[in-house]
C-alpha cells in the first residue's frame, strides 16, 4: 500500500541523518569517522541492512494485508491512494530481485506435500539479500584473519598506543589548562627581555592613551613614582589590570582582552618604569608603597626581583 513517504526516499534520508550525526559527534580529525574507525563503518553497514530489512518486512505485511481485502475494498483503496503504475512497478521490481518471493497466487508452485493439521509448508528460497550478506561475513572474516593473524599488521596494544599518541598530539594543540594560567596567587614579576618587550608593546597600544607612553600619567595616574592608589607590587598591578578599578570606571578590566601571561608581562613592564622620572609627569597620587615579604607570593621568595622592586623602596 502507498505510504506518505516512499521507501526509496525514507531509507536514504534516515541513513543520511545517522551518517551526518556520527560524523558531527565523533572527532576523527582530518579523515571521515567511517574511514578512521572501522566500527563506525560496521555500524553504518548494519544500520543500513536493518533499514532495508525492515522495509522489506513492512512491504511483505502490506502484501498479505492487501491480499486479504475484498475486491470492493481493493477498489476503494486504489481510488483513495491513486497509485502510480510506474512508481509501483519500479518499486516492486526492486523488491522482487531482493527477495525472489513468489506471488501469493503462485504459491502452489512451491507448496510442499507436508500437511500438519491443515498447515502447509512453502519451499521458499533464501532471500538474495540474506545470502549476499552471509557471503560478505565470510569474506570479512577471511580478510581479517589474513590481515591480523597471518600478516600481523598490528594488534590491539599497538592500536591503543597509536590512538594515545594521536590524542596527545591533539591535546598539545588545545589552549593551556587552568593550572598553567597565571593568577593573583601565582604571579611573579618577569625580567626576561622577551616578556618585557611584549609588555611594552601591550602598554603602548592599550595603556599609553591614559598613562602616556613613558608612564608619566595623563588621564590616569603617574606610574613612574612610588605612590600607588590601589597598591603597588606585581600582585596588585596584575589584579588591577585583570579586574579593573572599582573606584575609577575608566580603568576597565582587561582579562577579557588579554591572556593572563600578557597581563603578567605588562605588569612587569610597568614596574620597570618606576624611578624613570619622565618630563611632564603628573603629581604623585595615592600612598607610598613599600614592598614587604608578606606582599610577595611564595614563589617569589626564591626569585631575585630587586631589579624591578628596588625603585619602589626609595
Amino acid at each position: 500500500m502507498k505510504k506518505l513517504i516512499p521507501s526509496y526516499v525514507r531509507v536514504p534520508l534516515l541513513f543520511a541523518f545517522v551518517f551526518a550525526a556520527l560524523e558531527y559527534f565523533i572527532d576523527s580529525g582530518d579523515r571521515p569517522a567511517f574511514i578512521k574507525f572501522p566500527m563506525v563503518a560496521l555500524f553504518l553497514g548494519v544500520f543500513l541492512f536493518l533499514l532495508i530489512a525492515i522495509e522489506i518486512v513492512i512491504d511483505a505485511v502490506d502484501k498479505v494485508t492487501y491480499h486479504l481485502l475484498t475486491d470492493e475494498q481493493k477498489q476503494q483503496l486504489a481510488n483513495a491512494q491513486s497509485v502510480s503504475f510506474t512508481e509501483s512497478k519500479w518499486y516492486q521490481n526492486i523488491v522482487s530481485k531482493l527477495t525472489r518471493s513468489k506471488e501469493m497466487e503462485r504459491e502452489e508452485d512451491i507448496m510442499l506435500d507436508h500437511d500438519y493439521d491443515g498447515i502447509k509448508e512453502l519451499d521458499n528460497v533464501l532471500p538474495p539479500w540474506w545470502v549476499y550478506l552471509f557471503y560478505g561475513t565470510i569474506i570479512f572474516a577471511l580478510v581479517y584473519m589474513v590481515r591480523f593473524h597471518v600478516m600481523n599488521e598490528y594488534d590491539q596494544e599497538q592500536e591503543f598506543k597509536n590512538e594515545v599518541a594521536l590524542a596527545e598530539l591533539e591535546k598539545s594543540k588545545l589552549p593551556k589548562s587552568a593550572a598553567d594560567e597565571v593568577s593573583y596567587e601565582t604571579v611573579v614579576a618577569v625580567t626576561d627581555a622577551t616578556s618585557l618587550a611584549k609588555g611594552k608593546e601591550i602598554f603602548t597600544n592599550a595603556c599609553a592613551a591614559c598613562h602616556k607612553a613613558d608612564g608619566g600619567g595623563l588621564v590616569g595616574p603617574n606610574l613612574t613614582d612610588e605612590h600607588w592608589i590601589n597598591g603597588g607590587g606585581i600582585k596588585n598591578i596584575f589584579k588591577l589590570i585583570s579586574e579593573g578599578s572599582k573606584n575609577n570606571p575608566s580603568m576597565v578590566a582587561w582579562k577579557g582582552n588579554l591572556s593572563s601571561t600578557d597581563i603578567q608581562s605588562v605588569s612587569s613592564y610597568i614596574l620597570t618604569l618606576q624611578g624613570t622620572k619622565p618630563a611632564g609627569a603628573k603629581a604623585a597620587e595615592g600612598e607610598v608603597w613599600k614592598e614587604t615579604a608578606e606582599a610577595k607570593p611564595a614563589a617569589e621568595a626564591v626569585v631575585d626581583s630587586t631589579k624591578v622592586a628596588e625603585p619602589a623602596k626609595k
